[in-house]
């Protein structure tokens, strides 16, 4: 049930995240999450969109590098400790974490967390064993 991640090879220079920001409001693509880390000299745009397949051929066809990444989509409770909660589970299960970031629903009371991890469908199962709803690019896209 992983989601699918765009991870965008940005350079690092003015005007670089408009062009690409444009690119996906042109092709009608909505970006649901993200972000961003930069070097001196590129950054690593992550992505969850509305439309993965829009946004890969109008990415490609603009000219970036990019690539789909299947990672974990957890909903969480908005409350202090739940994602304390749920971060221990996967280290209690021996699961490596590379990177998360999270975002938030517009009406319900969670945020949805996207986790990097080495084994997508351990790390899915010992959350859902701990009471954690994953959730698809279905339910992203009801957003």
């Amino acid at each position: 049930m992983s989601l699918k991640q765009l991870t965008v090879f940005v350079e690092n220079k003015k005007g670089a995240l408009v062009d690409i920001t444009d690119i996906l409001a042109k092709n009608n693509v909505n970006m649901r999450a993200l972000s961003i880390a930069d070097t001196q000299d590129f950054g690593i745009l992550r992505l969850i969109v509305n439309d993965n397949e829009t946004a890969t051929k109008a990415l490609r066809d603009a000219g970036y590098l990019l690539k789909m990444t299947d990672v974990v989509g957890v909903k969480i409770g908005d409350q202090p400790g739940k994602l304390s909660t749920a971060l221990s589970v996967l280290d209690k299960a021996d699961i490596n974490m590379e990177y998360l970031y999270a975002f938030m629903s517009r009406t319900e009371k969670h945020a949805y967390v996207v986790l990097r991890v080495a084994d997508n469908a351990l790390a899915e199962k010992a959350l859902e064993a701990a009471g954690f709803h994953m959730i698809s690019d279905a339910d992203v896209n009801k957003l």
